[in-house]
């Protein structure tokens, strides 16, 4: 039976790890081998995805561990090589856990593609002009690519905007035309941009001006998703710290961020240091989806929490993260990277849907995690004690030798490669 709880798996070997997910999840010896061998993405492979290939670069690829995500396990894969992510993710997940898991929900996948056109002389008419064509348009966007038509999406739907109307530069004054396309399980890049372009000469026709970019948005507010969770305070209680204390620790730091950008970036990096993992181990565009995030932070005006956390009526801490989440289970990396296709297996999750729910949950735990620990002990016990392994081996520690080095390095409270150097070249005489 699968399941997301694994006690004791951060002090298994590697190879244990393995012997374990393959009794839980069915690993085949062809995942096993992509998982070992120094690259599971073969050069030639590499070659045909981007231009210039010299080679390969690896990040650790771990595993969130705890999650259950509205009653469902997930073990999460995550490839990051920031200390002390994964273990604060699954830590926290095990605690929502406790308190019934995530809940989570999301919009239809509706991505979103820009036509802008200058050079009209009457831009009030030319929108006008536009939205009554709109059915015209739509079916010959639809035409363009109709593959996704037959899967249930396609382009659903347009507005149009008038951008500087007043301005004395010819240069400023557009309309901006938004071509809403329903991209089903395709993160749908190429699909969008095929659409825009093949309307271009039919916009340019109905407005009498001249189309310059035909492009997707990666901002993509109509394709939300959102996570929850509701936890009691005693689930929260740390050492000496209660779970009052905590709870109200979280909502204060929480208080900050929402109150000033200076906070607010870092706050919001922390709740990425939970995304990103998984949609890079996933073959998805990070970048995309971080950039539609930070700017979702700052739909009202100002830059803030990406999160939200409270207190309910009955104490308990309340927190929720809705973001947009343009990633896809189909087409680009996610079907030609043998891990990231693992990692999509893994997952089980069903469609680009639920992997954009499991990933905001994730955030919002990872959210938690770093505000738990700001308002307890601060966020450098658990971070360097984790940390400490990489400076033993930048100073030149193998095998057994590295946590040696790391326990002595936090022993002596001196984290630095300088200190691990003196103590490698001391152990090794």
């Amino acid at each position: 039976m699968d399941t997301s709880r694994i006690p004791g798996f951060y002090n298994m070997t590697v190879q244990e790890r393995l012997e374990v997910l393959s009794r839980l999840h069915g690993l085949q010896d062809e995942d096993i081998e992509n998982l070992i061998i120094d690259s599971s993405l073969d050069v030639g492979t590499a070659d045909k995805m981007i231009e210039n290939v010299i080679g390969t670069f690896e990040l650790p690829l771990g595993l969130g561990l705890n999650f259950l995500i509205n009653g469902k396990e997930y073990v999460i894969p995550m490839a990051i090589e920031e200390a002390s992510v994964v273990a604060s993710a699954s830590h926290i997940a095990k605690i929502v856990r406790n308190a019934g898991g995530f809940t989570t929900e999301s919009t239809e996948r509706v991505m979103i593609g820009q036509i802008q056109v200058v050079g009209c002389s009457d831009f009030i008419l030319a929108k006008e002009e536009i939205l009554q064509n709109k059915s015209v348009l739509l079916e010959a966007a639809n035409n363009a690519y109709p593959s996704i038509v037959s899967r249930g999406g396609g382009a659903e739907d347009l507005d149009v905007r008038i951008l500087n109307e007043g301005s004395d530069s010819v240069y400023s004054q557009m309309l901006i035309i938004h071509l809403y396309i329903n991209t089903c399980d395709a993160m749908g890049a190429n699909m969008i941009n095929t659409m825009v372009e093949s309307i271009a000469p039919l916009v340019e026709e109905i407005t009498k001006g001249k189309v310059y970019l035909r492009i997707l948005s990666n901002y993509a507010d109509r394709c939300l998703a959102k996570a929850r969770c509701v936890i009691s305070p005693e689930l929260l209680q740390t050492g000496d710290f209660s779970g009052e204390e905590v709870r109200d620790g979280v909502i204060h730091a929480y208080q900050f961020a929402a109150s000033d950008p200076y906070r607010a970036v870092t706050h919001n990096k922390g709740i990425m240091n939970g995304i990103d993992p998984i949609v890079i181990a996933t073959g998805n565009d990070w970048r995309a989806v971080e950039a539609g995030a930070h700017a979702y932070a700052a739909r009202n005006g100002q830059y803030s929490s990406m999160t939200n956390w409270f207190k309910d009526e009955n104490g308990n801490l309340v927190g929720e993260l809705e973001l947009p989440m343009s990633v896809g289970t189909v087409g680009g990396a996610t079907r030609v990277h043998p891990l990231a296709k693992f990692s999509l297996d893994l997952l089980g999750v069903k469609s680009a849907k639920e992997l954009a729910e499991v990933i905001v949950a994730v955030g919002l735990a990872q959210n938690l995690g770093a505000l738990k620990a700001l308002a307890t002990d601060g966020i450098q016990k658990g971070h360097m004690a984790l940390h400490s392994r990489s400076v033993a081996i930048a100073a030149g520690a193998t095998g057994e030798m590295i946590d040696i080095i790391a326990q002595e390095l936090i022993k002596e409270k001196q984290i630095r490669v300088g200190k691990a150097k003196e103590l490698v070249e001391q152990y090794k005489k």
